[in-house]
């Protein structure tokens, strides 16, 4: 047998071992994690918001940074994530930092089927248990509509637009039913296509700069309100 390169072994450890590592930590807890402990309590008076959700809400604090310039709004947005991984670090990434108003947009990596297959009826699930876990601790709750997207250009084929559109009317109906602040970016950027605009995005999923300047009057109205 041919014998292993002592360095060849030690990159396939770290390899191994890096990867069980992402595999523990399946939600991504460890993300925000120094960033949380940094975070001082609310002021008197503060009216903190978590912005919470996936890559959309990620980019957003990258694409468009000068939207939370000056607010007391935090981000709490990982690429990639579905409702069930959110669901897991709510409490660590939105309970503990104590906000007044969570906002959050999720369901789009559930439908391209980013941790396994799903249904719509188990998304809105996960949504309905962030929105208990909120409710429990005193936070007021925004859920926001999930964008339109007429493909996933990581994901070709799967058809995600009518899946979408039927997700946003059960998350709009369960709002409703249980006065929760209900926002609709989806009427305000689908295209004749049910997809993304194009002037709000290069790959039809993720708003650029355009786009983000449409979604921010349309969520700080509604906060306004709260």
């Amino acid at each position: 047998m041919r014998k292993l390169n002592s360095r060849y072994l030690i990159l396939l450890l770290t390899i191994i071992m890096a990867g069980k590592t992402k595999a523990q930590d399946w939600a991504n807890l460890n993300k925000y994690k120094n960033e949380n402990m940094l975070v001082a309590p609310p002021a008197s008076g503060e009216k903190r918001i978590v912005y919470f959700g996936d890559s959309i809400t990620e980019g957003w604090g990258t694409v468009y940074p000068d939207f939370f310039i000056g607010k007391t709004y935090i981000t709490r947005g990982i690429g990639g994530q579905t409702t069930p991984q959110m669901l897991l670090r709510f409490r660590a990434d939105v309970i503990e930092l104590k906000p007044k108003i969570v906002v959050i947009l999720a369901g789009t990596n559930d439908i391209a089927g980013n941790t396994g297959p799903t249904t719509l009826e188990m998304i809105l699930g996960n949504l309905v248990s962030t929105c208990e876990l909120a409710k429990a601790n005193g936070i007021k709750v925004i859920l926001c509509s999930v964008l339109p997207a007429y493909d996933y250009p990581w994901k070709s084929g799967l058809e995600p637009a009518d899946k979408i559109a039927a997700l946003n009317k059960m998350i709009q109906k369960y709002a409703k039913a249980n006065d929760i602040a209900y926002v609709d970016y989806f009427s305000a950027m689908v295209d004749d296509r049910k997809g993304l605009k194009s002037i709000y995005s290069q790959d039809g999923v993720h708003p650029n700069k355009e786009g983000y300047q449409v979604m921010g009057p349309i969520v700080e109205k509604t906060i306004s309100h709260l």
